[in-house]
């Protein structure tokens, strides 16, 4: 059961939309200068070092599942079961439709967003990644330091994206928060595959959301 107040060794972002978001959002707003789209994860990942007494006290359980997502073309392991939300956001002076689809796992969000796009053109998927990524990396004041890496597809073959392990220092308390993230565009989609977590997690966890992260 999704809890109304955010007191949970982390949150799930994104449940019982639209009240309880909004609730939450508004009582963790932060004021940072970002997007909209990474600045609702990292608002919401604040309550973590609230709940750090009740973190030292659990394991984080990571009961995957695959999730197929056929209105917005992927399919991906998460470690519970997921919320959801989308909204409007302004990319480069363009509205567009932003679909989030997140999951918690004791110090960790993971999630994928979907940024749908007015057309397929190069410049316009470009942009688009441009400000996720930059937008991502501003949240904890860091660079926007990304190496190449090949996202799969579901049917066989790969597509080029990029990815980024960032750590720092993210909303009015400072708290430390690692990122990892991946990004890609196809068609008129671009995605954003991200963890944020209280802490570095072990690496076979972090494997296991990106292996699995395929496209249609």
């Amino acid at each position: 059961m999704f809890l109304s107040a955010f007191c949970l060794p982390f949150l799930r972002l994104f449940s019982t939309f639209p009240l309880s978001f909004v609730v939450r959002l508004r009582h963790l707003s932060s004021g940072l200068p970002t997007t909209a789209a990474t600045r609702a994860i990292l608002r919401m990942s604040l309550c973590v070092v609230a709940a750090g007494g009740l973190l030292a006290g659990c394991s984080p359980t990571y009961d995957w599942r695959t999730v197929m997502n056929n209105d917005n073309g992927y399919t991906v392991d998460l470690p519970a079961k997921p919320g959801s939300d989308t909204r409007q956001i302004d990319v480069a002076g363009t509205s567009m439709k932003m679909a989030m689809q997140t999951a918690e796992a004791g110090p960790a969000v993971f999630a994928v967003g979907t940024l749908m796009l007015p057309s397929d053109d190069p410049q316009v998927q470009r942009t688009a990644l441009d400000f996720l990524r930059d937008g991502l990396a501003r949240n904890v004041g860091t660079a926007p330091a990304a190496h190449a890496v090949q996202i799969p597809m579901a049917a066989g073959g790969q597509v080029p994206g990029l990815e980024m392990t960032l750590s720092g220092k993210a909303g009015e308390q400072k708290e430390t928060r690692t990122i990892y993230a991946r990004f890609v565009a196809h068609g008129r989609h671009v995605y954003q595959a991200a963890i944020i977590a209280s802490q570095p997690l072990p690496q076979e966890q972090v494997d296991q959301f990106f292996r699995s992260f395929q496209l249609y």
